[in-house]
């Protein structure tokens, strides 16, 4: 049985050697291409603006690492340490799952600073995210949500995040993008009289495939192959780069129900769950062989 990591170009070779060292045939197919923000000015803004606010969430591992590529030397010194000023004198890093909550370690937070969902929760989104943190939440004080901006995604898609303040300022005359994601939680941070803000720390689009690369996804799509999607986006991406592709006898392992769902309505014939961790997605696929 083949397996196909969607996950970006960066993530997607240690899934696959973790893959093949467990005795499974991988491929890397990435679905999304992610890089540094064009408008980097608002993520310094942001730094410099730390210690306002009271948290600061990260939507994904991809987050954490382009946001803290643009932390000051100053704020560098002491990362890692749970009294230097950092982080005794700035807010809690919130973050939904287990990888992201492992870029914050490798990001030198400490782990006393970070609210996460437990390990064995039965999902890891901004729900169950918000039962742990609801209770911590102060009315009139900011809550930074750092998080990506998809270059394709179409203009009026913004409209979905009305008002909610905009991102942190940019010093550049040009607007920067407000970005798209966990716009639940921040409609229940208004409701609970915080403001939730928002910083784009990087760009999500469409990769460019070779002839190869479609020659692959097109085997895949009959040949038993599993498709492991940990975003709906990856979705989208895969059937507007095959848009004749049908898709009704490919399998996939979704990890969260939204992304099964966008799988389903794109004509995915046989979807199961996992969580998001590799120990998980081992698991699921052996009930799949």
């Amino acid at each position: 049985m083949r397996v196909i990591i969607t996950r970006p170009a960066g993530d997607a070779p240690a899934w696959v050697d973790a893959l093949q060292t467990a005795g499974y045939q991988a491929l890397a197919l990435p679905l999304i291409e992610v890089g540094p923000a064009t408008h980097r000015q608002a993520v310094v803004q942001a730094w410099a603006q730390w210690a306002e606010f009271q948290a600061v969430m990260f939507v994904s591992a991809q987050a954490v690492r382009y946001f803290f590529d643009s932390q000051p030397a100053a704020q560098r010194v002491d990362a890692g340490q749970a009294a230097s000023p950092t982080w005794l004198n700035g807010p809690r890093c919130w973050a939904t799952g287990p990888g992201t909550h492992k870029a914050l370690l490798q990001a030198g937070v400490p782990e006393a600073c970070i609210d996460s969902p437990a390990a064995d929760a039965a999902q890891f989104d901004s729900e169950a995210l918000w039962q742990r943190v609801a209770s911590q939440v102060k009315a009139g004080q900011p809550v930074l949500i750092v998080r990506g901006h998809d270059v394709s995604a179409d203009a009026g898609m913004s409209q979905s995040t009305a008002g909610v303040s905009q991102a942190v300022p940019s010093a550049v005359a040009e607007v920067p993008p407000n970005g798209t994601g966990r716009d639940w939680l921040a409609q229940k941070l208004q409701a609970a009289g915080a403001s939730p803000q928002f910083v784009v720390a990087y760009e999500r689009r469409a990769p460019l495939w070779s002839a190869e690369h479609k020659a692959q996804a097109v085997s895949a799509a009959t040949d038993g192959s599993v498709w492991c999607f940990s975003s709906s986006q990856a979705i989208e991406h895969l059937v507007h780069a095959l848009p004749t592709q049908s898709w009704a006898k490919a399998r996939c392992l979704a990890t969260h129900p939204r992304i099964a769902q966008t799988a389903q309505s794109l004509g995915f014939g046989e979807i199961q769950m996992s969580k998001p961790s590799l120990a998980d997605l081992l698991v699921s696929l052996e009930s799949l062989a």
